[in-house]
């Protein structure tokens, strides 16, 4: 019998490619690598948007930023869009909440920035639901203002220090301010960014998407005005200085209080001098008084040297003790240089990590700085100051953070804003820099003018406009002087309250249900066919 065995000739094995089935393979290498890309994209989303917000003034990063997190998403599973949305978070929150383990250690910074991007991670899984729809981009421009709304609740009370439009004081967003607040700013620009991503893909939905929010910012610009309509008011914002950054200040309290009533009447001397105006009122910082002067005649005295030096009622940042329960409250006095305290406002929004600590037994377990964190009660009265021609709206520190804290400080009758805060406890971070964006969105939002006293700098004085005429630097003496415009109208956006970002969050919900509906219906009529 003949054999079939054919020996390989020598253009069989010049020809024949060599079996190697060791080999990589090269879709598989793909598969590997094109998550990894999305990983690597998702952080550096994140990072641009962290980039985005302030001392610089890269604005136009923030939709950059939102343009990766839309590619990454961009048809993926829900479970995928959770990672990424993380990974997002983090890249963004990490820097971004660097100042608040300033001096309490990691023990508060990481937990709150993981706790920020998991909460951002939730809402990125419904983005990429909804990736897979028509107009993808606004829904998930929606689903973002929702996670901002969340944040704005919880954790901890809320923490809604990443919102977007807190990036954007010097961008064309910010005009939008004044119609939404600061929901319609966030949700414009992330609008902008997801529309770029479309616009790869889809240029006739995609670049509309893009250019109308920046259109209607620059369209809205004339609505942002400066008009006093209630008068003016000439204003001084004295920042005293503190002996030292971080959480020690507190042990020289009394030097804290002498820096403020000898700044005080430093200025009283320039104002008989000419130097400088006579003020019809004053703001001084947060905790510029930590010597509670309703018990202290040593320090209820030198705020009464300074106010009649000054010849102007004062607002002093002090810490009391309540008489009821022996605990303090973040408090600012109203001291008429006649009549002495004649009334008080009490912080209503703490800041947790600082003023409050949340689960402190649990967190001792890790350091046991957390015992630093105070036990400070809450307000409940939104009432501001009359001060000479001023009803004043208080809003101390933290407060400027929260949409509905601000807003009914506004409603309470004022025609202009006062920011007291105290960032020695964050020493030479980002932070006051974050905050004085802030005060620049309330002031547009609500059409006032605002005045920011800081312990340790930034002070400033911020226009009905947003724009900042003056402003101080960081732990330097200091005081500035200005007349400010009185507003007594309010904006649409004071009138219309948390209705834009409700809506918003109800549009982008109600489309992640229908997305969930349609793959659901789509799943049920295949489940035959297929089986079939």
């Amino acid at each position: 019998m003949r054999s079939v065995y054919r020996v390989p000739s020598y253009a069989d094995r010049v020809v024949a490619p060599p079996i190697t089935p060791d080999a990589p393979d090269a879709p598989a290498r793909r598969r590997v690598r094109l998550p990894l890309l999305r990983m690597a994209l998702a952080v550096a989303g994140g990072g641009l948007l962290y980039l985005s917000f302030p001392p610089r003034p890269l604005w136009w990063f923030a939709p950059l930023g939102f343009a990766l997190l839309g590619y990454v998403l961009n048809e993926r599973r829900a479970r995928a869009g959770f990672g990424y949305g993380v990974l997002f978070g983090l890249g963004f929150m990490t820097p971004l909440l660097r100042w608040t383990g300033e001096f309490v250690g990691l023990v508060a910074w990481l937990p709150l920035a993981l706790a920020c991007a998991v909460l951002i991670g939730i809402s990125t899984a419904a983005m990429a639901v909804v990736s897979k729809t028509r107009l993808a981009p606004l829904w998930m421009a929606c689903l973002w203002v929702a996670d901002e709304a969340l944040r704005g609740v919880f954790p901890f009370g809320g923490f809604p220090w990443g919102k977007i439009a807190f990036g954007q004081p010097e961008g064309w967003y910010l005009p939008l301010a004044s119609l939404g607040g600061a929901p319609l700013i966030s949700f414009a620009v992330a609008l902008t960014g997801f529309g770029l991503t479309w616009a790869v893909r889809n240029w006739k939905l995609g670049v509309p998407l893009a250019v109308l929010p920046l259109v209607a910012g620059l369209a809205a610009t004339p609505l942002v005005g400066t008009n006093p309509s209630a008068g003016t008011a000439t204003v001084a914002a004295i920042q005293g200085n503190v002996p030292r950054a971080g959480l020690d200040f507190n042990s020289q309290r009394r030097a804290v209080l002498n820096n403020h009533v000898k700044r005080t009447l430093e200025l009283a001397q320039d104002v008989a001098a000419g130097k400088a105006k006579q003020p019809d009122l004053v703001i001084w910082p947060e905790n510029s008084s930590d010597i509670d002067p309703f018990r202290n005649v040593d320090a209820a005295d030198e705020i009464d040297k300074a106010a009649r030096a000054i010849k102007a009622p004062i607002a002093v940042g002090a810490v009391v003790i309540d008489r009821n329960d022996n605990l303090p409250r973040n408090t600012v006095v109203l001291w008429d240089p006649e009549k002495g305290p004649i009334d008080t406002y009490t912080k209503r929004q703490l800041q947790p990590f600082g003023e409050t600590m949340p689960f402190r037994s649990f967190f001792r377990i890790f350091s046991k700085t957390v015992d630093r964190a105070g036990v400070f009660q809450p307000g409940s009265d939104p009432e501001g100051f009359a001060m000479g021609p001023a009803k004043v709206a208080i809003d101390t520190c933290y407060e400027v953070a929260f949409d509905g804290v601000v807003r009914d400080s506004v409603l309470a009758g004022s025609n202009l804003i006062a920011i007291p805060t105290n960032n020695a406890t964050f020493g030479y971070t980002e932070m006051t820099y974050q905050q004085l964006s802030m005060s620049r969105v309330r002031a547009v939002e609500h059409g006032r003018a605002v005045v920011v006293s800081a312990t340790s700098g930034v002070s400033a004085i911020v226009q009905p406009n947003g724009s900042v005429t003056q402003r101080t630097e960081l732990f330097t003496p200091d005081a500035l002087v200005a007349t400010l415009p009185l507003r007594g109208e309010t904006t649409l956006a004071t009138r219309i309250g948390a209705w834009p970002e409700w809506v918003l969050t109800a549009a982008g919900v109600l489309a992640l249900a229908l997305s969930l509906y349609a793959r659901r219906r789509k799943d049920t009529d295949d489940g035959p066919a297929g089986a079939a």
